[in-house]
Order: structure tokens, then sequence, then C-alpha cells
């Protein structure tokens, strides 16, 4: 979703006004419902300022990537709530009924989690309360990719970003098979917000196959995708830009393939390499 501003362009020495399209930013209240001894309760878990558009996808992916609900089917329902506000008239709160409520910890989860749209981990309240809910270690074995694939993977990532050619100002995160087919692709503002986006998208549609499948992200790679990606069960994360220690760490702890500095020509692996195929 974008809208055209008047901006200012200098180019040679000379100053133009021109019209230009802009991504548009928004905040989106994710407030969960939920049953307790029979009375019904709704709490505010997060704000994150996000692109408007697939706002259920959205909500799903951050529910299931942080660990709220364990399974898709715990959401009974998703329904957008409060009034039209805004430049764009939007409403900007989502509420979540859930269907498992008993397991709830209301008052970790409000510590836990408040977002924003530059990065999911300095959003939360504390680095001291970040946990990874994640027991078990991805199987080495699957998937295979070879070089080829991967160095393709984030043009055809551009290729497909319909907001990105317009406005240049948002990122992507795609879901492709072994064969460098886009499986499904999201965009947003923030990059944690495009892959919740996807994992969202992907989970409703029952798309997920992790004996085959990789991720391929816009940008750096930071510790939050990593840790959505591995709840995920992915295997491989593609970067275009450069990984953090804290990304490369998480990856190795689990045996994710970290993947950055994707051009069409070159790559770096920075864990478990075994997953890349190369030949010469």
């Amino acid at each position: 979703m974008n809208s055209n501003y008047k901006v200012l362009k200098s180019r040679s020495g000379q100053i133009k006004e021109v019209e230009d399209q802009i991504s548009i930013e928004e905040p989106l209240e994710i407030i969960i419902k939920y049953k307790d001894q029979d009375k019904w309760f709704e709490n505010t878990i997060s704000i994150t300022m996000r692109t408007p558009g697939d706002d259920e996808d959205l909500v799903c992916g951050f529910l299931f990537n942080e660990r709220v609900i364990e399974k898709i089917d715990h959401i009974e329902k998703v329904e957008t709530s409060g009034e039209k506000v805004g430049q764009y008239k939007l409403q900007n709160k989502v509420i979540v009924t859930i269907n498992n409520s008993e397991n709830i910890d209301i008052d970790k989860i409000k510590r836990n989690f408040l977002t924003n749209s530059s990065c999911g981990v300095c959003g939360k309240t504390s680095l001291d309360t970040l946990e990874i809910i994640k027991k078990d270690k991805i199987l080495k074995s699957i998937p295979k990719i070879h070089h080829e694939i991967i160095m393709k993977s984030p043009n055809l990532l551009r290729k497909k970003q319909s907001e990105f050619a317009k406005t240049g100002g948002i990122h992507a995160s795609g879901l492709f098979d072994h064969k460098g087919n886009i499986v499904a692709l999201k965009e947003d503002v923030g990059r944690h917000n495009a892959l919740d986006k996807l994992i969202g998208h992907a989970l409703k549609k029952n798309l997920l196959n992790n004996s085959s499948q990789f991720l391929t992200c816009s940008g750096r790679l930071n510790f939050d995708l990593v840790q959505k990606a591995l709840i995920a069960n992915i295997g491989v994360l593609i970067g275009v830009g450069a990984p953090t220690s804290l990304a490369i760490d998480l990856a190795n702890k689990f045996d994710m393939t970290l993947v950055g500095f994707v051009k069409e020509d070159s790559f770096n692996i920075y864990s478990n390499k075994e997953r890349i195929i190369i030949k010469t």
C-alpha cells in the first residue's frame, strides 16, 4: 500500500517538485481475546508499525512465531476493529479470538512483545526476557539447495515485489522451493513483519514443506528473522545483506544454514554448509 507525496528532487544542480510514491506505515494494535473461568477478556499484546494489507496473515504469523499459539487452528477468529482513522481511513486494530486460552500467560506476553517496524528484537521490552522456545534442532539433511538457485533467488524476489518497484522502500520475504520457484511472497516496511505475513499466509494455506523449501529475505539478517524461521522449521535462510553476530550464533545453535551477501555470482555461508550443493 502506498501514497503519492510531493517531494523536491535535486538533479544536476536543479531542484524540481515531483510526485513520488511512498510506502505507507501505520500502527497495528494486536488484541487477543481469551476465556478465563467463563469470563471473556481482551488484552493488547503488541503494537507494530506495518504496511497495511495482509493484516490477518501478519497477526497469525506473529502469534505463531512468538509461540503465543502452537498451531494455526488455535486461532478461532480474526476481525478488524475500531473506527477508520488517520489520513488513509484505516482500521488499525485487530482482535484475535484464541480457543486454547487456558494455557496463555497474559502477563508474560505483555512483558515480552511490544514491537516496532525497524527491529522485532529491539522492540521487545528487554533482551533478558527473550526466550527461544524451540528446543529441537533442524535436520541437517534437508533441504538441499543448489548454489545457482541461491544466487538467483534475490533477483526473483525483487521482480515479484509489487510495492518495491513503486516505492523502493519496502522489505520482502519469499518462500521458495528447491527448484527456485516462489511458493509465496509478502512485503512490509518492517522486515520481521514481512516474514510474519509470509509464515502466517503459509500456515493458513498449508504451504509449508520443510524438506524442500527455503526462505529469502531482503536486507540484513538479524536475530529476530532467524528465530521466526526456526519456529517454522525452515532449514535454510538467505539474505541479500549481512547477518548479525546473534543471527549466526542462533543459526549455529539450531543447525540452520545461514547465507548472506547474496549476489548474482557470489554469496557467503555463515553456518551449516551441508545443505548447499556446489558444483563447478
